[in-house]
């Protein structure tokens, strides 16, 4: 076996393999060449190089996304460790484990004038777990440091950063360690906490004859049936969902924006629930949070092990607890009450899908046709993954089959490492993966595609409006230079040379005639990975949706 030389590098490795963590992603460089040299030569580790680090550091987070387990992020000294900082983020505000282990200069090289040289102890500290600054020899307070990083990013589920200073000379190896690293567990960080006494919130629920469950993003089969069905048949329970909530039943409604945005103030009152229960992750829609901050349950309980946002300013109760083990225990609790609530909703529900599917029989070519066309041809048994800004919003429009399990980088709910994350989860989960995405956000991390892990069967749909089509959606655009320019991002270029160099089949639609045949051929490819491009046309789309809206009252 082949070793780096410098016992620092060595503890790091053996910390790593002893605590489980298989997943290395490496950005190449010169001052990380004892951890390169160590993952790589080791036949445990499963190790991918990824040139561009902000791709290197989403297509991580797409790994640790399906495995959940930590991925470990490994880059050079310099402004390398700084383009991690988006992902960074995502996997903070997404709960998802992220280890990113960054090379450095010895303290005494810093601000003295070298290049690749920058402050990079706590540099992700606002969104950062824990972060692990090392000095230069291998010691038992720096194996300490690395063990809580790791466990912190394990149980805590989100990234932390091992900042370590390496010495020249780097490439020097050895066939034995040197080091026999520390390694041990906290328990501390993963505590049983044991559920409270819910007979006070029972008390509650079985009083209340409006309750609002809403749920925000999911992972998939993470509720359990028995407590899927005691929503479904509890007739005082709205129970609200959303593409990225993996939670489908023929009950629930999954299409928050399409039943309320009709709503008038008396149907906002009459629907105003008296509990708010909610679990998940963020919540796309801003409709449902204006409304909720508008016109305010009496009691939001949110349900999750380790953090609560206030996301409606309502908040009175955090349940430290997994969702599944707290309905689990607090759901045979509850008594049938007599309501009217699903009811009402369940009616506008079936109006909503009537108005709506009028309105698909004569709507023009647009982005709105085209992502209910695209929704509906999707297989079935598939990993969906979306875009954020306008690909996400449509997307929520659009009743998706329970067997595909859809995933969005929400946390942050940027546009900048799409791409990069939806190929980092294909590359570990067997099924067949489908990105859809808008044109400005696949622009915007094209160096995804350079990447040498990209399977076969995975497949973009790419919809080309031209622009920043979600600043047309939103309220306050004029046709001026200025927003076309600086919003809206006008441009006229195409995914074709892209997919040519990085060995993508291309295809193209512009009409649903295309559209149909090029998602057949599409899903027929299993030679290579394959983009379908189709043009919309940029100016009539937001127009399409406005009048969407209004045919729903």
């Amino acid at each position: 076996m082949i070793y780096p030389k410098i016992p620092l590098a060595q503890s790091i490795i053996q910390i790593c393999l002893a605590k489980g963590i298989l997943d290395i992603v490496i950005s190449p460089g010169s001052r990380n060449a004892p951890l390169t040299i160590g993952f790589a030569s080791n036949p445990n580790f499963k190790c991918y190089s990824i040139a561009d680090e902000r791709c290197a550091a989403f297509f991580a987070l797409g790994i640790a996304q399906q495995i959940k387990r930590p991925v470990v992020v490994v880059c050079t000294s310099g402004s390398a460790l700084l383009n991690y900082y988006p992902a960074v983020a995502e996997a903070f505000y997404s709960q998802i484990p992220l280890v990113v282990i960054s090379a450095d200069r010895p303290q005494n090289k810093i601000d003295i004038g070298d290049g690749q040289t920058i402050r990079q102890e706590n540099v992700f500290e606002n969104h950062s777990l824990y972060n692990a600054n090392l000095t230069e020899e291998a010691s038992k307070i720096n194996d300490h440091k690395i063990n809580e990083a790791i466990d912190a990013a394990f149980y805590k589920k989100g990234p932390v950063h091992i900042n370590a200073p390496f010495e020249e000379p780097l490439y020097e190896t050895v066939s034995e360690l040197s080091v026999d690293a520390m390694v041990h567990h906290f328990a501390g960080l993963n505590p049983i906490i044991p559920l409270e006494d819910l007979t006070a919130f029972v008390d509650i629920w079985n009083q209340s004859t409006k309750k609002l469950v809403l749920v925000g993003v999911n992972d998939p089969d993470a509720i359990s049936n028995t407590t899927i069905e005691a929503f479904a048949n509890d007739e005082s329970v709205v129970v609200m969902t959303e593409t990225t909530s993996n939670l489908p039943h023929p009950s629930f409604i999954s299409n928050i924006d399409t039943i309320i945005t009709p709503f008038t103030t008396e149907d906002f009152e009459d629907f105003c629930p008296d509990i708010l229960v909610t679990f998940g992750g963020m919540i796309v829609s801003k409709r449902i949070k204006a409304f909720l901050r508008k016109y305010k349950p009496k009691q939001h309980w949110h349900i999750d092990s380790l953090r609560a946002y206030d996301t409606f300013g309502i908040l009175t109760k955090h349940f430290e607890a997994n969702p599944n083990t707290f309905f689990a225990n607090f759901m045979p609790l509850t008594v049938s009450i007599k309501s009217d609530y699903f009811e009402k909703m369940n009616r506008i529900k079936v109006i909503r899908k009537e108005k709506q599917a009028a309105f698909l029989t004569k709507v023009p070519f647009s982005d709105f046709s085209v992502f209910d066309t695209i929704i509906k041809s999707l297989p079935k048994e598939i990993q969906l993954q979306i875009s954020n800004s306008s690909a996400i919003r449509y997307a929520q429009l659009m009743e998706i089959d329970s067997s595909i399990e859809v995933f969005c980088n929400r946390g942050t709910s940027g546009i900048d490492g799409s791409t990069s994350t939806a190929i980092g989860a294909a590359v570990v989960n067997n099924k067949p993966t489908v990105f859809i995405t808008g044109d400005v956000s696949f622009l915007y991390d094209s160096n995804a595609l350079w990447n040498n892990y990209i399977p076969k069967n995975f497949k973009i749909i790419l919809v080309n409006n031209g622009g920043g089509g979600i600043f047309r959606i939103l309220p306050g655009h004029n046709e001026t230079e200025v927003f076309h320019t600086f919003f809206e991002t006008s441009h006229g270029l195409t995914a074709e040379h892209l997919a040519k160099m990085y060995g993508f089949e291309y295809i193209i639609a512009n009409d649903e005639m295309t559209l149909q045949k090029g998602l057949k051929q599409l899903y027929a490819q299993n030679k290579q990975a394959a983009i379908l491009e189709v043009f919309t046309p940029t100016l009539e789309n937001d127009a399409v949706l406005k009048q969407f809206f209004k045919e729903l009252i």
